[in-house]
């Protein structure tokens, strides 16, 4: 039996969040979720991750933002950004795909999942994964 993908899910909405869950894990998915972009950057640090879902617009820290840092640590993780294309005013953002939250059926949402999460094969030749935030504080 083949692994499940590892999907990270980040909004600041439980509601939308717990329905975002409930969706990617009846659908054969594990799914780690975060309410924060800090609490999103240690769960990603911590674990081998297929795909991030974040929201565009979170307080403190923003998906793009979130996404940036995500990045950092590991840039060959495909990243999703959900939200209203409206809000977003055609920024330029580092995700590798968006996707208009309210006028994304779940069956989109699903198979860009299956195809973002396909597209992961590991570290690109090269790309070394930083280290953890906590590993950086102790060798300082």
């Amino acid at each position: 039996m083949r692994p499940k993908k590892v999907i990270l899910c980040v909004d600041d909405n439980e509601q939308e969040l717990s329905v975002l869950k409930f969706m990617l894990i009846t659908n054969g998915y594990r799914v780690l979720s975060a309410t924060t972009g800090q609490e999103a950057v240690g769960i990603f640090a911590d674990n081998l991750i297929d795909l991030v879902l974040a929201d565009f617009s979170m307080p403190q820290m923003s998906g793009d933002q979130l996404v940036g840092k995500l990045k950092q640590i590991a840039s060959h993780v495909p990243m999703v950004l959900l939200g209203d294309p409206q809000k977003m005013n055609g920024q330029i953002h580092r995700a590798d795909a968006l996707l208009a939250k309210k006028t994304c059926t779940p069956q989109e949402l699903l198979e860009r999942v299956k195809l973002m999460s396909a597209r992961k094969r590991g570290p690109r030749k090269g790309v070394q994964r930083l280290p953890h935030p906590a590993e950086l504080a102790v060798a300082s």
